[in-house]
């Protein structure tokens, strides 16, 4: 049995490892393929092709793009993605620039209680990177401000607390028009993190659907079996394709790895392929 993992991040956005390096970490962990989904950005996505040229793994083009659904931040995969479309480079470069203000006025409230940052230090070693609430929470764990991530997101960090603005974000509508139009097979991620419902999580995924939505990650690593099972019959019930990922994070999420999650996660690559044969019956 061959396995992929379909939600990884790099240090294009909020992981810490480079593209190339997260290949060549899936490359030794025996995945056949694996997606580079960074947040609202494809920036580390030409690196990651580059490097599994001479690898025996498959890099999927994606992205994680960020979208307001009742009042709450959702997350939308788009996988197999025209990284290169024009519209969608324009409108993440606009999104780019929303989050560059955020940090900005972030940086202004955290020395305003004595809490220096500079825009040095979130970028670390890449200066394209987008900057993320995790460049913070990591700065803050380096200086000894705080003893962990969690403490860091809890104490300074929660949207719409004192030092973190809410972000603007796309609406569901534009995120899936953009991935529509750059060839995107797009899945929800991580439904069950969002903390909806019953009622109005189906809602959000009908609503979805409705706007082009094909798959449901099923297989996460925030899941225990028997969630993951609900997620597989709520996948049925709209008709969408099941995907899974780690949601790997390199150092910014020590306690999950690549392909194995918290340790439990094994994602088919026959997933995968049902997925591919969908995607290629959407663009044909």
């Amino acid at each position: 049995m061959k396995y992929v993992d379909l939600h990884v991040h790099s240090n294009a956005s909020d992981g810490t490892m480079s593209p190339s390096q997260v290949v060549a970490y899936a490359a030794s962990k025996n995945l056949s393929a694996m997606a580079l989904t960074d947040h609202d950005t494809v920036e580390g996505v030409q690196e990651a092709l580059t490097a599994a040229a001479s690898l025996p793994v498959e890099v999927i083009p994606g992205m994680e793009l960020s979208a307001l659904y009742h009042e709450k931040e959702i997350h939308i995969l788009g996988l197999f993605a025209d990284y290169k479309n024009p519209q969608l480079l324009k409108q993440l470069e606009n999104l780019r620039a929303v989050r560059s203000r955020r940090n900005s006025v972030i940086l202004e409230r955290l020395a305003a209680d004595g809490i220096c940052i500079t825009v040095e230090e979130l970028q670390a070693s890449n200066p394209d990177t987008v900057i993320t609430r995790a460049h913070f929470a990591r700065v803050l764990v380096e200086r000894g401000i705080v003893s962990n991530m969690a403490q860091a997101f809890k104490k300074y960090l929660q949207t719409g607390g004192k030092y973190c603005p809410k972000k603007e974000t796309f609406s569901p509508e534009l995120a899936l028009k953009l991935l529509k139009e750059c060839r995107a097979f797009p899945a929800l991620a991580h439904p069950l993190q969002y903390k909806f419902g019953t009622e109005e999580l189906n809602g959000l995924v009908a609503y979805l659907k409705e706007l082009g939505l094909a798959g449901l990650e099923v297989y996460h690593s925030s899941n225990n079996q028997y969630e993951s099972m609900k997620l597989k019959e709520m996948a049925l019930k709209y008709q969408l394709l099941p995907t899974g990922g780690s949601d790997f994070h390199g150092k910014n999420k020590p306690d999950i790895d690549l392909g194995t999650g918290r340790g439990g996660l094994h994602v088919s690559s026959l997933l995968l392929e049902d997925i591919r044969n969908k995607h290629s019956k959407m663009y044909p």
